[in-house]
């Protein structure tokens, strides 16, 4: 199936000849048209197909200004002061930065990629490799894409502790809570942990008076992001005799229920668990042991616990569960809308044909977006070391 597919409307494979004209002017122009209307179509792809795109929330603004977000209108903390992941440039090293509520000032990254075709195909009408060239450019782009919003993600998740105050000797004494638990036996999703994960997140989204969060502060993890050995493990609720024990044994003992039948049978009509206590549950093929999130997450995990209480995480045999909460918006993506097409994602013709177009016999484009990513409140991601 197509990504992308061009109507092969008259007035579209007139274009798309035009493109292959010997004459550069034409065939200048002929781009120019293209590009523009491919500017927009790429950005809604771009939106439909990356994973990220889910759990980050667009902050748009204009070309060439300073942008910034008023953290104090984000935060209700008493410390007086919060920490913020991001990154200074594409693929690089995500860093925290402690600020005060005040303006954050971030920056931003061009992601570009540029493709080109013969222009006999043009002359042809072969709008399939058109097609194809311009899915080319969007797979280009998303991969970039993803690799840097995922690495926030779990850059922050590694690193993030909150500080939850706790009744200690007749007074409130923090206890630093990290983000990340240990699953309670190595390689096993149990219900036990996530059930765990859930409470660990309720603590750490206390207020900053140590009370209950207002809404939308408290409603917990949304969104579970899971292997596909883990999903695994979840259709196999349906026939394992999985019971509440924090182990994975499958004998039951004393008052240890196992998972009704009635839950059983809904997972097998369903074709698995589409959620868990109201946790969706999300399946990606690059987590998982020996995956590129998996390995990323294990690159940044110096101080998470393992499962099964080992001191660490080791990204040879465990992989991380990541937990978001998409109630917060505290995932975002700053991104530049272009003075001139109004657009977040920008088509030119590449114009390095044009000088000696009728030697090369060639036509392309170039595409880019400028984008950053944010993770303004670490409270909106947790996880479990399986």
């Amino acid at each position: 199936m197509s990504l992308i597919k061009l109507k092969e409307t008259p007035e579209q494979i007139e274009l798309i000849k035009a493109m292959g004209s010997k004459n550069l002017t034409v065939s200048r122009e002929a781009s120019e048209a293209v590009a523009a209307f491919l500017g927009p179509v790429i950005k809604k792809v771009l939106l439909t197909l990356g994973t990220s795109s889910a759990i980050y929330r667009d902050a748009e603004f204009d070309e060439d200004a300073d942008p910034s977000l008023p953290l104090d209108l984000f935060f209700d903390q008493g410390e007086g002061f919060v920490t913020t992941w991001s990154q200074s440039q594409a693929g690089g090293l995500p860093t925290s930065t402690v600020n005060g509520i005040s303006e954050l000032k971030f920056q931003t990254y061009r992601i570009d990629s540029a493709v080109s075709f013969n222009k006999r195909y043009a002359r042809k009408h072969r709008l399939d490799v058109v097609s194809k060239a311009i899915e080319r450019m969007v797979n280009e782009v998303l991969i970039k894409q993803e690799r840097n919003a995922w690495a926030v993600i779990l850059k922050a998740l590694a690193e993030a502790t909150t500080n939850v105050p706790t009744a200690a000797g007749g007074g409130v004494s923090p206890t630093t809570y990290k983000h990340v638990i240990g699953g309670s036996t190595s390689g096993s999703f149990l219900l036990n942990d996530l059930n765990k994960l859930m409470t660990r997140v309720k603590r750490i989204n206390e207020s900053y008076s140590a009370n209950t969060p207002i809404s939308p502060f408290s409603n917990g993890p949304t969104d579970l992001y899971v292997s596909p050995e883990i999903k695994e493990q979840i259709r196999a609720f349906a026939y394992n005799p999985i019971n509440t024990a924090a182990t994975a044994s499958t004998t039951r003992v004393g008052a240890e229920q196992y998972l009704s039948d009635d839950l059983r049978n809904d997972i097998y009509r369903n074709a698995g668990m589409q959620s868990i206590f109201g946790v969706v549950i999300n399946e990606l093929v690059e987590l998982g042991d020996g995956q590129k999130y998996n390995t990323l997450f294990g690159s940044f995990a110096t101080s998470v616990v393992g499962p099964a209480g080992s001191a660490s995480f080791n990204v040879a045999a465990d992989e991380i569960v990541v937990a978001i909460d998409n109630s917060r918006g505290s995932f975002i993506r700053p991104v530049s809308r272009q003075a001139e097409s109004g657009g977040t994602f920008s088509v030119l013709p590449d114009g390095q044909w044009d000088g000696y177009g009728a030697r090369v016999e060639k036509v392309g484009f170039y595409g880019f977006v400028e984008e950053g990513r944010l993770c303004i409140d670490a409270r909106a991601v947790a996880g479990i070391a399986v």
